[in-house]
């Protein structure tokens, strides 16, 4: 890659020196290559490169020597190689990768930092494999618990969820690899996703569904976006024209491309002129076999073409779609910058780790039962059939191949060695998409009783389970059928308490579920999932090597039905003759918890640690701010504890009287600070009139009403560590 980049480079500068053309000069401004390119394509050329040449590329322009585009899944590792016009394995044997934690994980370690290492490191990988397009990462919001593809997202805030998006977005693309933010917009659901319409308020889509997309195009500076396959306003969301042209090029000036989901298109005046700008797709051979399934057959390929030179379709529509994917070209793969990156390297595997140890939750840790002391352990037993399953399989698109993986039973042995027995207790089956595996009760009551006997003489039980990537569990095209373990591990996790009390329960997954074994355990820690290294990881903070400092990106309820969007029937999920219905509205998540009074089993932003913090008095720079002005929160933290330690200090609004219903508060800054035992330091936020903004409906914009806030300092979101007045004048 290294020499077809000089090659190109070369070539520019003859064509340069001769005053022609523009478009190869690497170091020439892109919107001068790109109206030059533009000039020298015919009609054809420029609607070639708006549809797909195989499963996974776009072409480019052959003639003119501009390179096409190719992309992979992600955003958590590159997908292994795919045969050109089929879903088949390639069967590459160089195609093996790190496999990064989930999104849910990284959300989950509140570190900006980290996430512009995991973008960095990522990215390094698609450029190594020659990808320029990076199908992630996923800002959705998580709207309810069942969602089989939450763990590719970034939790229920969109505060939080655009904060961890937007350093991965630069980071990586600083790296010549352009990301794909997914899925636009209101993919909530798997159920029905293909054609359900989601009917929401302006309101909710403005204060909820919208920020973390809007802050990753004009913060981040993203260069293109997924389209998703559900309909909003009744158009569906590749082909809508309020959404693509309306909100995301008009109003935040968007100058990349517009990606469909595959074969998310419907029709070819939709695709025309509802903002569409790559059509790819699935339902197609590659005229090996059938003329009427060829890439020609797409929305924006030759029908589209026949409308452009009819003039039913203006000549300045096509210009301006070629002229995005002539930007995402130049961006990426004719970016003399673009990195060679590389793949498994020592470096990757390191950020793959500290993104697991500070994404990991400390949820619940009666009597200190963690960590667990290397030197005065006794016998330990791990029961559980994610200890060794590689949870780096399943969930659709998201399914890695990898160079290899540390099990939790085997990082747990490196530290614990031979004190350390295994059982399964039960089993999952096989990480399919589409179906379960039908499993034997007779080998499964087996399992069972194998755990239950060699519980009787175990000192302590670490239990991990959860979910994985399997057939709805999480795993695309499929939501969870309810809010408990599957696989009777609830009941499991009963019956070893029962037989030794000293248990601690590690669970996987992107979702919170239920806990009503919660009280008859000692511990209870979230891992999401934690890529190659999560047996390291896990190990490094059950044994005290890592003090955990997670907390949750989602609130874990009691129970299913505490969520807004079980308190409306089917209506609210999964909908009624494709249509449901948010009548929630902005009150997602911990907004409706707080504001509601509905107590949540662990909130928001909760999350242990192996040390204790105090926190100081907030203080404001000032009691009033107006419109144009800004106010200084600071508070000091300390490490009261023995341990060195991170701590996720959250800030909060609330509006003491507005003249629409409100949140009780709402997240509007973070920062994890780390401290020695006894160490303090000072955190400080700023706090401008966008913090205490909602959206109108009835002049259709933001609005800031004079009156008294209430800023929160908190350790989770129900956790308040101190408050302090001021007045918008």
């Amino acid at each position: 890659m290294k020499k077809q980049i000089i090659a190109l480079a070369l070539l520019a500068g003859s064509f340069v020196a001769a005053g022609a053309q523009v478009y190869l000069d690497p170091k020439a401004p892109i919107e001068e290559r790109v109206k030059d390119a533009l000039s020298r394509m015919t009609t054809h050329e420029k609607v070639r490169i708006l549809y797909a040449q195989s499963k996974f590329s776009s072409p480019g322009v052959p003639r003119l020597g501009i390179r096409q585009l190719n992309m992979a899944d992600g955003p958590h590792g590159v997908r292994e190689e795919i045969e050109w016009n089929s879903w088949s394995a390639a069967k590459w044997n160089n195609d093996s990768i790190v496999a990064f934690p989930s999104l849910t994980c990284l959300a989950a370690s509140w570190n900006r930092d980290l996430s512009r290492a995991y973008g960095n490191a990522v990215s390094e990988e698609f450029a190594f494999r020659g990808k320029d397009i990076m199908l992630g990462p996923g800002t959705t919001i998580a709207r309810m618990p069942l969602n089989g593809r939450s763990f590719e997202y970034m939790g229920e805030d969109p505060y939080l969820a655009g904060e961890m998006a937007v350093p991965y977005i630069q980071a990586a693309q600083a790296n010549g690899v352009a990301c794909c933010l997914k899925h636009f917009f209101l993919n909530n659901q798997e159920v029905d996703r293909f054609g359900v319409n989601v009917n929401v308020s302006e309101r909710a889509v403005n204060e909820i569904y919208l920020p973390a997309f809007e802050k990753a195009v004009r913060q981040g500076g993203l260069w293109t976006i997924m389209g998703s396959y559900n309909k909003w306003l009744g158009e569906w969301c590749c082909e809508n024209d309020s959404l693509l042209n309306g909100i995301l090029k008009r109003r935040w000036g968007f100058d990349g491309a517009v990606v469909s989901d595959w074969g998310g298109t419907h029709t070819t005046m939709g695709a025309a002129l509802g903002g569409l700008d790559i059509e790819m797709g699935t339902d197609t051979d590659g005229k090996t076999k059938d003329k009427s399934k060829g890439y020609n057959t797409y929305k924006l390929a030759d029908a589209f073409e026949r409308l452009i030179n009819e003039g039913k379709i203006p000549m300045s529509v096509l210009d301006d779609k070629a002229a995005r994917v002539l930007r995402t070209i130049f961006r990426t793969s004719m970016n003399a910058g673009k990195v060679i990156g590389s793949q498994c390297s020592e470096a990757h595997y390191d950020v793959c780790r500290q993104i697991g140890e500070e994404g990991i939750v400390l949820l619940q840790n009666r009597g200190g039962a963690l960590p667990i002391d290397v030197s005065r352990c006794g016998r330990i037993l791990v029961v559980g059939d994610n200890a060794v399953r590689n949870m780096s399989e399943g969930g659709g698109s998201s399914e890695l191949k990898t160079k290899f993986d540390i099990s939790p039973l085997d990082g747990l042995r490196r530290v614990y060695g031979d004190r350390v027995d295994f059982a399964r207790g039960y089993y999952a089956g096989r990480a399919r998409y589409g179906s379960a595996d039908k499993l034997s009760p007779d080998s499964l009551a087996r399992l069972r009783a194998e755990a239950l006997d060699k519980a009787k003489s175990a000192d302590i039980i670490i239990f991990i389970g959860g979910m994985n990537k399997n057939f709805r569990q999480d795993c695309e095209n499929n939501d969870r059928e309810d809010y408990n373990l599957s696989y009777g591990q609830n009941e499991l996790i009963a019956d070893l308490a029962r037989v030794q009390k000293n248990i601690v329960v590690v669970t996987f997954g992107g979702n919170p579920y239920a806990m009503p074994w919660a009280q008859a355990v000692r511990a209870i820690v979230h891992c999401w999932y934690l890529g190659s290294m999560s047996g390291e990881a896990l190990a490094g903070v059950l044994s005290g090597a890592v003090n955990p400092s997670g907390k949750l990106p989602v609130t874990f309820a009691a129970r299913q039905a505490d969520y807004p969007c079980f308190q409306y029937g089917r209506e609210g999920y999964p909908g009624v003759d494709m249509q449901v219905y948010y009548n929630e509205g902005i009150f997602v998540g911990y907004r409706w918890f707080d504001t509601k009074g509905v107590r949540p089993r662990f909130p928001f932003g909760h999350g242990l640690s192996y040390t204790t913090f105090k926190y100081g008095k907030p203080v404001l720079s000032a009691t009033s701010m107006t419109a144009g002005d800004s106010l200084t929160l600071t508070v000091p933290v300390t490490n009261t504890g023995k341990r060195t330690g991170k701590e996720v200090v959250q800030l909060y609004i609330g509006d003491e009287k507005a003249s629409v219903e409100r949140p009780a508060k709402e997240l509007k800054g973070f920062e994890k600070v780390a401290l020695e035992p006894g160490e303090t330091k000072t955190v400080s936020f700023t706090i401008i009139a966008d913090d205490l903004s909602f959206y109108c409906e009835k002049t259709h914009g933001w609005v800031a009403e004079p009156g008294v806030f209430r800023a929160y300092v908190c350790a989770s979101e129900t956790d308040v560590r101190g408050t302090a007045v001021f007045e918008l004048k």
